[in-house]
C-alpha cells in the first residue's frame, strides 16, 4: 500500500524536508503548495494582469494558488497541516478544514501554545504531531505496522 501525502501550511520553515527526508525508503508521494512566497502572492498578477489594489492582487494569487491546493488535498490520502510558531496561518486552517470536509486523513503538526486556539481544527484530525519526526513515525506505522524503536 502506498500512500498520497500532502504537506500545507508554514512555509518558514524547512518541515516538509524532514518529513520527506525522514520518509525515505517508504512508499510514499508527498505533494504541497508553492513554498516559494513571493511566487505564491504574486502568481496571479504575473499570469493575469497587474492589479492597483493589493485586495484584487491577493485575490487573483489566491485563486490561481487554490488549483493546486484543491488537486493535492483531493487527491491525496493523508494531509499534514502545519501551524508554525510565528505568523497566524488562516490559509493552513482553511485547508484543514477542506481536508476534513473530504473525510481525507488529517494530521496537524502544532506546539503546544497553540493546543487552545486549534481545538476545533485538533479535534478533527486522527492526530496531532508536536514534531516532523512523529509525522514520519505515523506514517511509517500506517504502511508497515512498525512502532518506534
Amino acid at each position: 500500500m502506498g500512500l498520497n501525502v500532502y504537506l500545507s501550511g508554514e512555509i518558514h520553515t524547512d518541515w516538509r524536508e524532514q518529513i520527506i527526508d525522514g520518509a525515505q525508503g517508504l512508499d510514499v508521494t508527498f505533494n504541497a503548495p508553492v513554498t516559494d512566497h513571493a511566487a505564491s502572492d504574486d502568481c496571479g498578477v504575473a499570469i493575469l494582469g497587474e492589479e492597483p489594489n493589493k485586495y484584487w492582487h491577493d485575490h487573483k494569487g489566491a485563486m490561481v494558488n487554490a488549483i493546486r491546493t484543491r488537486k493535492g488535498i483531493e487527491d491525496a490520502d493523508v494531509v499534514v497541516v502545519r501551524f508554525g510558531e510565528k505568523y497566524k496561518q488562516w490559509n493552513a486552517a482553511f485547508d484543514a478544514g477542506y481536508a476534513a470536509a473530504l473525510g481525507k486523513s488529517l494530521i496537524i503538526l502544532q506546539q503546544p501554545d497553540h493546543d487552545h486556539a486549534l481545538k476545533e481544527v485538533d479535534a478533527a484530525a486522527l492526530a496531532v504531531a508536536r514534531t516532523p519526526a512523529q509525522v514520519v513515525e505515523i506514517l511509517r506505522y500506517v504502511l508497515t505496522g512498525d512502532l518506534p524503536g
